[in-house]
């Protein structure tokens, strides 16, 4: 069996046929590589992988340090290629049907308060001519909730600023209505008004956000402006572009938004997964009454 060329055609066929993306494509493709290397580097075919020997490669997997998280993904990633392999009659048995999914520990995402993104909207310096373009950015971001990838595949096509919303295009490429604050609205028509005036390199014309040399913004690009902005505004964790968009939720919630609407808002498929934010809602909530409670902030008064 031509081990490579079936892992193209499987990766291949999670875009075209499963509506995946090429970053989750290719985030499967380096695991089922990975799987393939190690195979090589014992002498075993893939063809003849027992329970045993994926066990085995797990363990090695986890004394070099990957989270329950990374080794979750690993299996799930094998697991779709064996089957792949299968109905395509390459592979007489899935060595991975008896591997257990290691438990992934629940991960409160870290958010930032309302004045920590103030802060960081102070920290652009507006002497540079990137100014107007990062603090839109920033807006974006925390204002409709939007993950780097669909900030930066952001249409003019898809913008209807009289409206306050856009089409995004999110993970599977489905696409979501999201609605944009006033201040998003206005800083867009500004930064827009801008932009006409610098380089459009072919191509790029329908992209909003673009760089210096007028080719659209990479989600690497948008990584650190974030994270310098968190670092000149004083604030020494760790801060990225989904930072803003667990702050957007988180401070929806503690609102008093509707669940089923962040749900929405965000784009999540499946409202297990916006449930975490109700896990931090109620951490928050907790820190509130220990700041607030004469009874919880001062326990000797109740005695």
């Amino acid at each position: 069996m031509e081990s490579r060329k079936m892992v193209s055609d499987y990766l291949r066929t999670l875009v075209l046929e499963r509506g995946l993306s090429q970053n989750t494509a290719a985030a499967y493709g380096v695991d089922i590589n990975h799987l393939l290397d190690w195979c090589e580097g014992c002498g075993k075919d893939i063809s003849s992988l027992s329970a045993t020997d994926i066990h085995t490669l797990l363990c090695e997997l986890s004394e070099m340090g990957l989270s329950a998280a990374s080794l979750a993904r690993f299996v799930s990633g094998i697991r779709g290629f064996f089957k792949y392999c299968r109905t395509r009659n390459v592979l007489d048995a899935d060595p991975s049907e008896l591997i257990e999914m290691p438990r992934r520990g629940r991960h409160l995402p870290d958010v930032l308060s309302v004045e920590e993104i103030d802060a960081m909207i102070s920290a652009i310096d507006t002497s540079k001519d990137e100014a107007l373009r990062n603090r839109t950015i920033v807006e974006t971001l925390y204002g409709s909730g939007l993950r780097v990838s669909e900030l930066t595949g952001l249409r003019l096509s898809r913008l209807s600023l009289p409206e306050e919303c856009a089409i995004v295009e999110g993970k599977g490429s489905k696409q979501r209505l999201v609605p944009l604050s006033p201040v998003s609205v206005s800083l867009l028509q500004s930064y827009l008004e801008q932009r006409i005036h610098g380089p459009i390199k072919p191509g790029n014309e329908d992209i909003i956000f673009l760089n210096r040399r007028g080719a659209a913004m990479t989600r690497v690009m948008v990584f650190y402006i974030i994270r310098d902005l968190a670092a000149a505004a004083g604030i020494t964790r760790k801060v990225s572009p989904h930072t803003l968009r667990h702050s957007f939720a988180t401070h929806l919630l503690q609102g008093g938004a509707n669940l089923r609407a962040i749900q929405a808002l965000l784009g999540h498929e499946s409202i297990a997964t916006t449930e975490i934010y109700l896990h931090l809602d109620r951490s928050f909530l907790r820190s509130e009454l220990l700041n607030h409670h004469p009874h919880y902030a001062n326990p000797t008064s109740a005695t």
